[in-house]
């Protein structure tokens, strides 16, 4: 039976400046449980995010419990209480991701019965930039731009063969109406970028979340038979201009370690290495 000393609880729209100020204190890691707070999930979502409180009452860390689990500012002590609180809810929890050491904690602990993973990431690089890609000379692929809102059905297969291959599953069996929605929703708030030619997507990249001024690329995805060709590096030259150009002061992604080639592209682009993350796919 899991012990602890301090109970977490769930946060209230109250808490958002306390949260947000939480976040802020790494915004890179933290920047998908910001964006959630942002979105106004304190609203729409109650029960979704969960607070630690600290000797004095005041937040000293919390998570986001939902589809996935996403500890913010975590020490020993309030992956603890974050376990107790969330043992019982296994059956909706997709993943565990987040700095390393919180995330291997609250596997330690949930492992035994929320296990066993799909999948362990056990070490990606949390990568980081503030400096336009242009500014230091370096090319920008002037192909790239935000999908339009009438191109979500060219976005969509893009989408679903990134997720194939980084998941090991499809994105939907069946109907893609609710995955249609999630990448719909993206395109919406010009956060998917694309290539488009001949009527087909051939590389396209999501701000997935933005939150306390940093902003989160995910889902990045290049045509098969054009890989290799040394497109990636102006690619997401574009993709990261934008971004600092229009959406948040500071870019950041996380990778997994054994991705060498993508880990050079985003290296070559200015990203260097603020942390570790880990992913434990349900």
């Amino acid at each position: 039976m899991l012990r602890t000393h301090t109970s977490a609880r769930a946060l209230t729209p109250a808490d958002r400046d306390e949260a947000l100020a939480l976040c802020a204190r790494d915004p890179a890691a933290n920047c998908f449980v910001a964006g959630r707070i942002e979105e106004g999930a304190l609203h729409s979502m109650p029960g979704a995010l969960i607070g630690v409180p600290g000797e004095d009452g005041s937040l000293r860390a919390l998570a986001w419990a939902s589809a996935n689990l996403v500890p913010v500012e975590c020490d020993r002590g309030a992956v603890d209480a974050i376990a107790h609180k969330v043992r019982r809810w296994r059956r909706q929890c997709a993943s565990i991701f987040g700095p390393i050491d919180p995330v291997a904690g609250l596997w330690e602990r949930l492992g035994p019965t929320w296990g066993p993973a799909r999948t362990i990431r056990r070490e990606q690089l949390l990568m980081s930039t503030a400096v336009d890609p242009g500014d230091w000379g370096l090319t920008i692929d002037e192909r790239v731009r935000p999908a339009r809102v009438d191109e979500v059905d060219l976005v969509l297969p893009a989408s679903a063969a990134m997720f194939t291959e980084e998941i090991g599953y499809p994105p939907f069996i069946g109907s893609s109406t609710n995955y249609r929605s999630v990448v719909a929703g993206l395109v919406r708030l010009g956060r998917t970028f694309v290539w488009v030619e001949g009527g087909r997507v051939l590389f396209k990249a999501d701000v997935g979340s933005v939150g306390v001024d940093a902003a989160q690329i995910q889902g990045v995805w290049l045509a098969p038979h054009l890989r290799g060709r040394g497109l990636a590096t102006p690619l997401m030259a574009a993709v990261t201009s934008a971004i600092l150009q229009g959406i948040a002061s500071e870019a950041t992604l996380y990778v997994n370690d054994f991705n060498i080639a993508a880990i050079a592209t985003y290296e070559a682009i200015g990203f260097r290495r603020v942390g570790t993350f880990a992913t434990i796919l349900l």
